[in-house]
């Protein structure tokens, strides 16, 4: 090809423009509004979103977000922008790097025409997820795509599959719990994980009921669940410990962020810390290996909420690890993935 330039598009899942209920309002309303989030009809789905939802969450969710704002913005935003001009930094012109964000500002669609006006000819797009869900991973493929087929001329569009195995991954999460944890070892470590509901996990599954079907339906990764978020979020924490070094009994795995009264996957966080305190865990830490970029959900749910229940219920220790953000390791991996992918295509 006479002319080929190869861009890196980062995409990450969104905030608010403010901490504040009407920026909150158009960022729920966009996110909710996307069937792979909320996957019910368009009729009940608006309903559920105009009459239940926006009428009250917004002001709750802008309380959240007030109390782990910086002076930079959003944190999701602030720790996305600096992984992109780190590894923008490191690649030099082997890659022209943009960030967007599947939901709010910075939008795909403006990280595209960012990249188009840079010259890029060949697009490689990470969605920043390490394991797959459709609300996340095939969400934002559909939304690049759909931004690409509105240009007359499209691009070549190559996406990182999802990196929940990934050794470079998991080296640069165990070098952020050991660098927060020091020579310190907890009583117990809890793998928190974003959770999905029951009927995300039933939609993916290529066994004809296999998924959810038994407590160790997790337990291995084949044809039947290779598209199981519950399943990839297993192994990510079983591959954790082992590079922890932690013994059986010494760590387990639970599922936060549940929204709304259907069924979500479990165990739930927020129940899993106090239970752990009440069966005598005294310094617990828990990390997130879900999130690559601290957010609401890793400031506010569990470095506030979850640790005040940990105490509360009578533990006497809890070791927020902090997510990967712009770590030099993650920087590199970053670089390896896109490279990888690159070079397939």
């Amino acid at each position: 090809m006479a002319h080929r330039k190869r861009g890196l598009l980062l995409v990450n899942l969104g905030t608010p423009d403010a901490p504040k209920p009407p920026a909150v309002r158009r960022y729920l309303r966009e996110f909710l509004s996307d069937p792979r989030v909320v996957d019910l009809p368009a009729v009940p789905r608006w309903l559920l979103l105009h009459l239940i939802i926006l009428p009250t969450r917004p002001a709750r969710s802008a309380r959240a977000y007030r109390q782990i704002w910086l002076k930079e913005g959003s944190p999701l935003l602030v720790h996305s922008r600096a992984l992109a001009r780190a590894v923008a930094d490191a690649v030099g012109t082997e890659l022209e790097v943009e960030l967007g964000m599947r939901y709010g500002n910075p939008s795909i669609a403006s990280a595209v025409a960012a990249l188009r006006g840079k010259g890029v000819t060949e697009l490689v797009v990470l969605p920043l997820y390490p394991q797959y869900a459709a609300s996340t991973v095939a969400s934002t493929q559909d939304e690049v795509m759909r931004v690409i087929a509105r240009s007359w001329d499209t691009l070549p569009v190559s996406f990182v599959p999802p990196f929940y195995d990934d050794e470079g991954f998991l080296g640069a999460v165990e070098a952020v719990a050991k660098e927060t944890l020091g020579g310190d070892r907890p009583d117990h470590v809890l793998f928190s994980f974003h959770g999905v509901p029951e009927r995300h996990i039933r939609k993916s599954d290529c066994g004809a009921g296999h998924c959810l079907s038994s407590v160790t339906c997790c337990a291995a990764i084949g044809p039947v669940n290779h598209r199981c978020y519950r399943a990839q979020s297993f192994a990510t924490a079983r591959l954790l410990a082992e590079r922890l070094l932690l013994p059986e009994g010494a760590w387990s795995v639970s599922f936060q962020s549940r929204l709304g009264r259907t069924r979500w996957i479990e165990p739930h966080t927020d129940a899993t810390v106090v239970a752990l305190a009440q069966k005598g865990v005294k310094r617990l830490a828990v990390v997130m290996p879900s999130f690559v970029a601290d957010c609401l959900e890793t400031l506010e749910e569990v470095a506030i909420r979850a640790r005040a229940a940990f105490l509360g219920a009578g533990g006497e220790a809890f070791v927020f690890v902090p997510s990967l953000n712009a770590h030099p390791r993650w920087v590199e991996t970053v670089m390896a993935l896109a490279r990888r992918t690159a070079s397939r295509a």
